[in-house]
């Protein structure tokens, strides 16, 4: 007769899942960097057609984003008890912000460096609103479903999401940065001593962009982007 230790029965799935989630994020970050090698042009980027941007922009996603939703999903598996239920909260997740790239593709516009240094202004102001703070709230605490999830952590994570598609849309650069900073506001409470520099150094970012753009790196197209166009 085998004895299982319940313990151990309990803590196997929430492995499996984060494995599993952490997995996903790291095979995205390859075809990420894969197929957006080459076609960063900085704030004069194309998105190309549509079925090939909405495909980049998912694994982006699901790059930048599934570490930080890993503690949401070991919620969901530890809740329902059962491994699979992962599978339709990601799928869920993901949806959501497969369909922000849609959103994006649709108004976006190659842009020179006032609009970045405007927008980058606004992604700023933006963090230091009470939409933000509420929904960054509502992210960290997860939800009954994917899509709920998904909804709370886009809107709070608009700001930075205007900020990688103002500088660089498909910039290997700016996406690590807001990466980090998605990452760290997921999985770190809310606190003004650190929150108010980051939103205002956003804002000084903006300024910067406006005054002086040569000093801010990615907004220009690299010599080896040029050459190989």
């Amino acid at each position: 007769m085998t004895i299982t230790n319940p313990a151990r029965a309990a803590v196997r799935p929430r492995t499996t899942a984060l494995v599993v989630t952490l997995g996903l994020a790291a095979a995205c970050w390859i075809v990420a960097l894969w197929r957006m090698n080459g076609m960063s042009m900085g704030v004069a980027t194309r998105l190309g057609p549509f079925p090939v941007f909405l495909a980049v922009w998912a694994a982006m996603m699901a790059a930048m984003m599934l570490p930080g939703a890993a503690p949401a999903v070991l919620r969901r598996v530890e809740a329902t008890g059962r491994v699979r239920a992962a599978a339709p909260f990601l799928a869920e997740y993901l949806a959501v912000w497969t369909l922000a790239g849609v959103a994006v593709y649709a108004g976006y516009r190659p842009h020179g460096t006032a609009v970045a240094g405007v927008l980058a202004i606004a992604a700023g102001a933006y963090e230091l609103t009470p939409a933000k703070r509420y929904l960054r709230r509502c992210c960290q605490l997860g939800g009954h479903s994917g899509l709920r999830y998904g909804l709370y952590c886009a809107g709070s994570s608009l700001g930075l999401t205007v900020l990688l598609v103002a500088l660089g849309v498909m910039s290997v650069g700016w996406m690590a940065v807001v990466a980090l900073l998605g990452l760290a506001q997921k999985l770190l409470p809310p606190k003004p001593a650190a929150d108010i520099p980051i939103a205002l150094a956003i804002v000084g970012l903006g300024v910067l962009i406006l005054l002086a753009p040569g000093w801010v790196p990615g907004l220009a197209p690299s010599m080896s982007s040029m050459t190989s166009m």
